[in-house]
């Protein structure tokens, strides 16, 4: 921990108890730790402690529920004591972990790991995927990737696929390719192009504003092979005057309008205002609060943010998908600030199956299934005492998004009789019965709901 973690020199002698089968020399062959004074003296060194061995890079265990695998990647700004370089190479962080957790893990037989970095992500994808490519616009994260990659192969005949790694921006090195799944944690940080503004390639795309994110869901329809799904972390600009929603909209209409039409489901899942986000990124690469540097780079990301008239920016994830065959589109834009299940993939496999299967039902189909509230389904009644009617009825999902609703009566009455016994359509017109309602009227109200509730899985 001290010599990979937190970048600390220590005696040679704790190293290498600490590493009895690689040994002092082979950390120091393998380029993973530098001696102070040079590699002569590996015996004298045990002996005593005056010498010191240095980390020249992050290492660290990994792993998900079936596997163990070590990640290397450069020392962070902590160990670092200033100043990132611009071709640091990313660790393991929040948006890495939160791409593996959302990650559909169905089998696969190619998948795309577009801006690979140290390569977590073409870990993941290893242990459910036949081939893999795993692209990046800089050749230390490639160089990295493969150490990685080499880790984790050394467990045995197997272990990983192939794996190929390319260089190159975007979509670019796959051209005229087709995958089953592509994932990407791009480049996405919104940067001011101001001159003398320090860039990291791990996290800026060479581009202006929200373009990135912009042009991957313009292009990555033309990589997908039908049925395939596309998911990828993202920023998003929000002008003064249109909310998030208006500008997915936006994007989306444009990708249906000049490239493969393709199913989208982007969950917000933060929104910031231009100075949290300024705050956030000028201090991200190690630039100390109250410096000028971090003064100068705030101040540019605010013009940056005023010169578009930007309002807000969004993050989350953003998870498309081309039909597998000749049908209408589906969109889903939602919002999910808390706690959400882990991991998400599973809920998101079952949300694209879900949502595929309401597009291609009318509502007559709907109705004529006989749903169940889910195993994690609860209900809550809040009312004034002595009032023997609740004010207030909340439905909350104990998994999934986390989603909590405010019920109606006729929801309420529905959800309380939906055991997979009944349709949808007797259970309703038994409740318009009981409450002497039109029946229509009745089936009207509640349709739109019940489809909301089997997208985000409420109702199975």
């Amino acid at each position: 921990m001290r010599v990979f973690t937190l970048g600390r020199a220590v005696p040679v002698a704790a190293l290498a108890e600490a590493l009895p089968t690689l040994t002092v020399e082979g950390a120091v062959a393998l380029g993973l730790v530098r001696l102070e004074n040079g590699r002569a003296g590996f015996g004298a060194d045990r002996a005593g402690s005056a010498r010191q061995a240095v980390a020249t890079c992050d290492l660290r265990p990994y792993g998900d529920d079936a596997h163990d695998w070590w990640v290397a990647s450069d020392l962070s700004e902590l160990a670092v004591g200033g100043p990132l370089r611009a071709d640091h190479v990313l660790g393991i962080g929040g948006a890495s972990t939160t791409l593996a957790s959302w990650t559909v893990r169905r089998p696969a037989g190619r998948a795309l790991d577009l801006g690979t970095g140290c390569g977590v992500q073409a870990l993941h994808l290893t242990a459910h995927v036949g081939s893999i490519v795993a692209t990046d616009i800089s050749e230390r994260a490639l160089a990295y990737a493969a150490f990685n990659l080499a880790l984790a192969a050394s467990d045995g005949p197997g272990a990983v696929p192939d794996v190929q790694l390319l260089a190159g921006d975007l979509l670019d090195p796959v051209a005229g390719q087709r995958f089953s799944l592509v994932v990407s944690n791009p480049p996405f940080v919104i940067t001011p192009r101001d001159q003398g503004l320090p860039l990291y390639e791990y996290r800026d795309g060479g581009r202006p504003g929200d373009v990135l994110v912009r042009s991957l869901v313009q292009q990555v329809g033309s990589v997908l092979e039908p049925g395939g799904v596309a998911q990828f972390l993202g920023n998003w600009e929000v002008p003064a005057g249109r909310s998030w929603r208006d500008v997915w909209t936006g994007w989306l209409d444009e990708q249906a309008a000049h490239g493969v039409a393709l199913d989208a489901w982007v969950v917000q899942r933060e929104s910031q205002d231009p100075a949290e986000y300024a705050e956030l990124w000028a201090r991200d690469g190690g630039a100390s609060p109250g410096s000028e540097e971090h003064s100068q780079m705030y101040a540019a990301w605010l013009r940056d943010f005023a010169s578009r008239d930007v309002e807000a920016i969004g993050f989350g994830v953003v998870t498309l998908q081309r039909p597998a065959t000749d049908r209408p589109t589906w969109r889903s834009l939602d919002e999910a600030h808390g706690p959400v299940a882990a991991p998400m993939g599973p809920t998101v496999d079952a949300g694209l199956e879900a949502r595929t299967w309401l597009a291609g039902h009318t509502d007559d189909e709907v109705l004529d299934v006989a749903w169940s509230c889910a195993p994690d389904v609860t209900e809550e009644r809040h009312g004034v005492p002595g009032v023997e009617d609740p004010s207030v009825i909340l439905v909350r999902q104990g998994g999934g998004l986390g989603r909590v609703l405010r019920a109606g009566t006729l929801l309420a009455a529905y959800l309380g009789v939906a055991d997979g016994e009944l349709t949808a359509r007797a259970a309703l017109d038994a409740i318009a019965t009981v409450l002497e309602l039109d029946a229509a009227e009745v089936r009207a109200e509640l349709v739109p709901q019940v489809r909301d509730l089997v997208a985000d899985g409420l109702l199975v």
